[in-house]
C-alpha cells in the first residue's frame, strides 16, 4: 500500500511540476508543452497495432503463431486456444484497453489536468504490473487491482456507450456487463460483442453476446475500425 502510495504521489508530483512549467509558458506555446507530456499516457495506435498483429501472425503463421500473438496481450493462458478463442480474446483485450489506454486518461486530464491524468497512468501500470493474486503479490496486488477499479469506473462505461453507440440499448449493455467479474471490463466488451453480434467468452467465467455468432477475421477488423474511429473521436 505504501509503495503504491508513493508513486502515485510520484506521478502526481511529475504532473504537476509540469503544469507549473506550462503555465509560465506565452499561450501558444503552452498547449504543445501539455500536448507533448499527455501523449505518452495513451497507447492507441499501439493497442490497434497488437490487435491487428494477432489476425496477421494467425493467418500468416497458424495457431500456434497467433497464440503467441495473442499471449503479449492478454493475461490468461494461450496454450490450447482455437482460432476462434483467439480473435475472441484479441476483441476482447481491443475493448478492454481502448478505455485503459484512450478514454482513461483522457477523462482523468479533463478531472484534474495532467497531475490526475498521470496519476491514472501509474495506477493502470500498477495494477498491471502487481495485480496477481499470488502470495508474493497479494497485498500490493489487491492495493492496485482495486484503485484501478475505482478509477476506471467512469471510463469504462464511458468506453462501453461509445462502442455499443445507438444500436445497442443501455439496459442491454448494462445487463451483459454485469455478467464478467471485472466491474467494468465487461462494460466495453460487451459493447463489442453487442455492436459486432459476436460471442465473447471465456470459459468457466463469462459468454457475452451469447447468441452471436464466432468470432471470425471480419470481426476483428469491423472492431478494429470501430475503436479506431472512437478512439479518435
Amino acid at each position: 500500500g505504501l509503495a503504491w502510495v508513493a508513486g502515485a504521489a510520484t506521478a502526481y508530483g511529475a504532473g504537476v511540476a509540469v503544469s507549473r512549467v506550462a503555465a509560465r509558458l506565452p499561450s501558444r506555446v503552452r498547449p504543445l508543452v501539455v500536448g507533448t507530456a499527455l501523449w505518452p499516457l495513451f497507447a492507441h495506435r499501439m493497442l490497434l497495432d497488437e490487435v491487428a498483429g494477432v489476425e496477421r501472425a494467425l493467418t500468416a503463421g497458424g495457431v500456434a503463431a497467433g497464440r503467441a500473438a495473442v499471449g503479449r496481450i492478454v493475461s490468461r493462458d494461450v496454450s490450447a486456444l482455437t482460432p476462434e478463442e483467439i480473435r475472441q480474446a484479441a476483441v476482447e483485450s481491443l475493448g478492454e484497453n481502448l478505455s485503459d489506454s484512450v478514454v482513461a486518461p483522457l477523462f482523468w486530464y479533463a478531472v484534474g489536468g495532467l497531475p490526475a491524468a498521470a496519476v491514472y497512468r501509474f495506477a493502470n501500470t500498477a495494477d498491471a504490473v502487481w495485480g496477481y493474486r499470488t502470495p508474493r503479490w497479494n497485498h500490493a496486488g489487491r492495493v492496485a487491482a482495486r484503485a484501478d477499479d475505482l478509477l476506471n469506473l467512469v471510463p469504462a462505461r464511458v468506453t462501453g456507450v461509445l462502442l455499443a453507440g445507438r444500436r445497442v440499448a443501455w439496459g442491454r449493455l448494462r445487463a451483459e456487463a454485469a455478467l464478467t467479474p471485472s466491474p467494468n471490463a465487461g462494460w466495453p466488451m460487451a459493447a463489442l460483442a453487442l455492436r459486432l453480434g459476436v460471442r465473447l467468452a471465456k470459459p468457466g467465467v463469462y459468454a457475452l453476446g451469447a447468441t452471436g455468432t464466432a468470432a471470425g477475421a471480419p470481426d476483428v477488423d469491423a472492431a478494429l475500425r470501430l475503436a479506431r474511429r472512437r478512439g479518435w473521436a
